[in-house]
């Protein structure tokens, strides 16, 4: 079956992003496709190159851009929730004069657009958050 999975919800706002990702990596794991990731919202501190994880505790955002990694993932950001919240790659940084970027190179910053193909050519499309 093929997947595509939304994330809303911050990696340690609740325990949304987590669940997606041990979803996510779940259906890997049983042999199902999934067609796209697309962080939404406060997701998109999911593909955050910048985020500090103590020790401690678990560094969700590099387990996701590992598994994006290693299982070739589609991994698409919404441009809207990324810029509000300063997450950019290297072509937002150019285009509003910002030094840096911030955003994971696993995943990549794109429109709903991309949302309505994932529906579209997906069986499921699963939400958290």
């Amino acid at each position: 079956m093929k997947f595509s999975i939304v994330v809303y919800a911050a990696p340690y706002s609740s325990e949304a992003a987590s669940t997606a990702y041990n979803f996510t990596k779940t259906l890997l794991d049983e042999g199902h496709e999934v067609y796209r990731l697309f962080f939404f919202s406060d997701g998109v501190h999911n593909a955050s190159s910048l985020a500090i994880t103590p020790q401690d505790e678990t560094n969700l955002q590099k387990f996701w851009d590992a598994l994006i990694q290693n299982h070739e993932l589609d991994s698409v950001v919404c441009v809207t929730s990324a810029v509000k919240r300063g997450i950019i790659n290297q072509q937002e940084a150019e285009r509003h004069e910002l030094a840096a970027t911030s955003l994971l190179a696993s995943s990549e910053i794109a429109g709903l657009g991309q949302l309505i193909d994932a529906a579209i050519n997906s069986d499921r499309v699963v939400n958290f958050g």
